[in-house]
């Protein structure tokens, strides 16, 4: 586990869930083993049946954060096909945060990416609200790289089910909204507010088949 992944496991285990960790080296595995109350797994996380020794099938979620984004990139992909509800990967390389977006990923997280922008922010003098104080309930907002039913088409003429609206697109670093009703273009990311519900299907209409949730 990634220093990352062992904070992360200190947070969920002290919210009361149920967490497996799993640690290729072996001294770190026993130090976790010795420090977590949850299920230590000395093995390589990119294995199936390793995955499956996880009960990766009765999963919620899986976080991949090793320190090699093609390791997360694996996991994810293997996660995907026992159908886990969320999937989240760290992705330091920005090629292979291209990658991973174009496989249908949208749960990543660039460290250097988030914390430059804080950093920022900060000098500009702008306070960063994270986003998880603003959500509540089942509010989700997705991030779905534009495909090719949107593309070449104005924005609000995009299809979205109940309960879903468009945000805005990202075209690179600008972002334009969505009561400017821009012309989709390839490369944009289209930015939408929607419940938990919805996730996969709005995702279906974008790629054409389901991926996971996102927060």
């Amino acid at each position: 586990a990634s220093t990352l992944g062992k904070h992360l496991a200190t947070k969920l285990l002290r919210r009361k869930n149920e967490v497996i960790v799993i640690e290729r080296d072996q001294t770190c595995a026993k130090e976790l083993a010795e420090s977590f109350d949850c299920t230590i797994i000395n093995a390589e996380a990119t294995r199936p049946d390793i995955l499956e020794k996880a009960e990766i099938g009765k999963a919620d979620a899986i976080v991949a954060c090793t320190d090699h984004d093609q390791d997360n990139i694996i996991i994810g992909l293997i996660a995907r096909n026992y159908h886990v509800p969320k999937i989240i990967l760290r992705i330091h390389d920005t090629q292979f945060l291209v990658v991973a977006e174009q496989l249908g990923f949208s749960d990543l997280i660039n460290p250097s990416e988030i914390a430059s922008s804080i950093i920022s922010d900060t000098l500009r003098g702008v306070d960063t609200i994270e986003l998880a104080s603003l959500v509540h309930g089942d509010v989700r907002f997705i991030s779905v790289p534009a495909a090719g039913r949107q593309i070449d088409h104005p924005l609000d003429e995009g299809s979205l089910p109940r309960k879903s609206a468009f945000i805005g697109i990202y075209r690179g670093n600008e972002f334009i909204l969505s009561k400017e009703n821009p012309v989709v273009m390839e490369g944009d990311k289209v930015v939408i507010i929607t419940t938990a519900g919805q996730v996969n299907k709005i995702r279906d209409r974008f790629f054409g088949h389901e991926v996971s949730k996102t927060e």
